[in-house]
């Protein structure tokens, strides 16, 4: 015993030394990750802040032209030509488009509004990231070490409603001249003296739905079947979402066909695919491919992973679609109160599924979860007879 204890005193300075030098080690070591960690903070933000920029210069190039400057919308496609004169939007929830342009008479106008009815017939994503002014310069902000960027891939936007195949110059001439031909032009006052702002607008054809969910019908063949979900999940998810919007863009900001925000969702998506901590810019959002790759991967996480402890595919199905909308966090929080999932999975796994789609309904912290849970399940219904075969 007092030969322990005195080996202990021999010792102890050597252990204190190194508790100390160890102690330091790890200060250090800490020191340095959060310095690295708030310095990819400051460059996460830094990519928001030029894409912030960037909107708000051209608002602002927008408002010496048009009293009410419009961008697109999670469900609205907004395209501007090269001079701000003319623009065009696209309503994906409602179902129909409206042109408008700034002209000195009548004739003027006819002419502008038919360039601009087969601007946005005929021209497909990588087109208009080419020929958009606002498009153009979110592909070319500059991308830092933290962020991933990617070219926009070309797809249809509204060809496929409007023309059997391909259009031709022919049959985009002839379809212009039909539109002007048979709906009213409406005039009102412009901004600028002697100048007028001419519209039209145009209902688009009662299956919209199905016809464009049928452009990314490959990609979401080759996702669902990889990510482990059912193909009418991620169609659903994709038209609630964003209608099919290419350009769809909310106020979060949010970006793309199943809109996924950057800094969660897309930087969660691209490390799980990718093994790297990099957050996708606009830009890699608006190609198509990636953003279903995406979005159906973070499906995948949220089934497979956070909700993992909900022992019934049905109830975890209910849970997945709501939290897609409001977080994991928040399915917990419907049924404890909290945000921890490992409280709420055993109170989840006590009810039946009908009982816990009903509880969702109704205990969801904020009410629009609980609406995007209906119309996905409902829609879901829809895209699982239309893509029977795929």
């Amino acid at each position: 015993m007092i030969k322990t204890f005195l080996l202990l005193l021999t010792l102890s300075p050597l252990l204190l030394s190194y508790d100390s030098t160890a102690d330091a080690e790890i200060a250090k070591m800490k020191a340095e990750f959060e310095k690295a960690k708030s310095s990819q903070l400051k460059e996460f933000s830094n990519y928001k802040e030029q894409l912030n920029k960037e909107y708000s210069n051209y608002k602002k190039e927008l408002k010496k032209y048009w009293k009410n400057p419009e961008l697109s919308t999670k469900k609205r496609w907004v395209s501007y030509s090269k001079d701000n004169k003319s623009r065009s939007s696209v309503n994906f929830e409602k179902n129909n488009y409206r042109v408008e342009v700034i002209a000195k008479n009548a004739l003027q106008a006819r002419k502008k509004l038919k360039e601009r009815i087969s601007y946005i017939a005929s021209k497909d994503t990588k087109q208009v990231v080419k020929t958009d002014p606002l498009q153009k310069k979110i592909a070319h902000l500059t991308p830092d070490k933290t962020t991933v960027t990617a070219k926009v891939n070309a797809k249809p936007i509204l060809a496929p409603l409007l023309f059997k195949e391909a259009p031709t110059e022919k049959s985009l001439n002839r379809y212009a001249d039909k539109v002007i031909k048979t709906h009213t032009i409406k005039k009102k006052k412009a901004k600028q003296e002697n100048e007028s702002v001419y519209s039209i607008t145009v209902k688009l054809p009662k299956n919209s739905k199905i016809k464009l969910s049928q452009v990314y019908q490959e990609e979401v063949a080759k996702n669902y079947k990889e990510f482990k979900l059912p193909k009418e999940l991620v169609f659903a998810i994709m038209q609630t979402e964003s209608d099919f919007n290419p350009f769809a863009k909310s106020h979060i900001p949010a970006f793309g066909l199943m809109q996924i925000v950057p800094r969660s969702a897309g930087r969660d998506s691209y490390k799980f695919l990718y093994k790297k901590d990099l957050e996708p810019t606009a830009s890699y959002l608006y190609n198509s491919s990636n953003n279903i790759q995406m979005g159906s991967a973070y499906l995948h996480i949220l089934y497979y992973r956070y909700l993992k402890k909900i022992k019934d595919p049905q109830s975890r199905l209910y849970c997945t679609i709501a939290a897609y909308n409001t977080g994991a966090g928040n399915i917990a929080w419907a049924f404890t109160k909290t945000h921890n999932m490992n409280k709420a999975a055993p109170k989840i796994n006590a009810l039946s599924s009908e009982e816990v789609y009903n509880r969702l309904l109704v205990d969801l912290k904020y009410d629009e979860p609980k609406q995007y849970l209906k119309k996905v399940t409902k829609r879901m219904k829809v895209y699982k007879i239309a893509y029977k075969d795929l």
